[in-house]
């Protein structure tokens, strides 16, 4: 069974996923800090491949996706460092990034290293739904792996039920139609957007990021599905504070106990 499947078998509420991008601030600091969200407690980890065009970011994910492509990340580093990361780690691990990284990668070859270092699923929010179906989904299938697919405020019930119909693992729900990293807290538009796919009853669970900063946030984004998304609060931490286990587990700490 799928890790991101078992995952939400066995936790059906305020499960915490922490995004970062691999290379940041080190280009060796990626299985230092898997290894210290572990440690923390964390249920699920999204590594970011970084991309010199990262359209759906703010301005923290942004720079550290900067930062790591002048430290020399790549994809075909990130598998190279990822190689023996299930030796230790078992929760489950996604990667997250753009289309065009991967399509030059050569989409056959990315999905079957993804499984040969035990990756469970792949977030690429510029990737439709039709064009995945249409023309990816058998990569990915056949090696295990779990595409999910993003909504939002703007994704009409008709849409919404589709990539339903097709997920697999969660639906990753923004909580908003701007970038990342946004300012904490929720409006009257997103709480009643949220409320409006809590009463469709979807098939797959869903965790919502974008504006995930703090445990008030955290913990106010559980009440309407099965946890949370945090990624630039996060990068913020390792920027200022460093990779350190310490700094990692009171960070995770806070947002856990819902404290600011």
């Amino acid at each position: 069974m799928n890790r991101i499947d078992r995952l939400f078998q066995t936790k059906r509420s305020n499960i915490l996923s922490i995004y970062f991008t691999a290379g940041y601030p080190f280009t060796d600091s990626t299985s230092e800090i898997i290894t210290n969200l572990v440690l923390a407690g964390v249920d699920m980890i999204e590594i970011g491949m970084p991309f010199s065009d990262p359209l759906a970011d703010g301005h923290v994910i942004q720079r550290s996706s900067e930062t790591a492509l002048k430290n020399g990340m790549s994809i075909k580093l990130l598998f190279n460092q990822l190689a023996d990361i299930r030796k230790k780690i078992t929760i489950p691990l996604l990667l997250m990034g753009y289309i065009n990284p991967v399509l030059k990668f050569g989409i056959d070859d990315f999905c079957y290293n993804c499984a040969r270092i035990g990756i469970d699923g792949v977030i690429l929010p510029d990737l439709p739904p039709e064009i995945y179906s249409d023309q990816y989904s058998g990569f990915f299938k056949k090696n295990g792996l779990h595409n999910i697919f993003l909504i939002s405020p703007r994704s009409d019930d008709k849409r919404i039920e589709m990539i339903d119909s097709i997920s697999q693992g969660f639906i990753y729900m923004v909580s908003s139609s701007s970038t990342t990293g946004t300012k904490a807290g929720f409006s009257e538009d997103q709480i009643s957007y949220f409320k409006r796919i809590k009463k469709m009853n979807l098939t797959n669970p869903r965790l919502i990021g974008f504006g995930i900063s703090d445990g008030n946030s955290f913990i106010e984004a559980c009440k309407f599905a099965e946890g949370a998304v945090i990624g630039s609060a996060f990068i913020k931490i390792l920027g200022e504070k460093g990779v350190y286990s310490e700094n990692i587990r009171q960070f995770i700490y806070k947002i856990k106990a819902g404290k600011e």
